[in-house]
C-alpha cells in the first residue's frame, strides 16, 4: 500500500525572498583620446583589429580627437574586456562601461 506524502507548506514570514532579474545591459569599449598616438594609427587599430571600414574608423577616431573618447564596440562584458585587453595591447587608452 503506497501512501502519499504530507503536503509541506511553510509559513510566509519563511518564504524565499527572490529579487527580480533586470535585463541585461550591454558593455561598451570606450575608447580615449591620449597625446601620444597619431590619428592614423587609431584608424589603423580600428580598421584592422574590428574589420570598420575606413569612413567608420575615421569618423571613431575624430570623435576621439575632438570630444575626448568614442564608443568603439559593444556586447557582453567578457567581449568587452576583450576587446580593452586589445586597445592596450595596441597602446590605446582604453575602458569599459555598462552602456545606460
Amino acid at each position: 500500500m503506497s501512501v502519499a506524502p504530507a503536503e509541506v507548506t511553510r509559513p510566509e514570514s519563511d518564504a524565499e525572498v527572490r529579487p527580480v532579474a533586470e535585463p541585461d545591459v550591454p558593455w561598451v569599449t570606450v575608447v580615449h583620446n591620449d597625446p601620444v598616438n597619431l590619428m592614423s594609427y587609431v584608424t589603423y587599430v580600428f580598421r584592422s583589429y574590428f574589420g570598420y571600414p575606413e569612413e567608420k574608423a575615421r569618423k571613431l577616431m575624430m570623435d576621439v580627437h575632438t570630444k575626448g573618447r568614442a564608443v568603439v564596440s559593444s556586447g557582453t562584458r567578457e567581449e568587452m574586456e576583450r576587446d580593452v585587453q586589445a586597445m592596450h595591447g595596441y597602446g590605446l587608452w582604453a575602458t569599459l562601461q555598462q552602456d545606460r
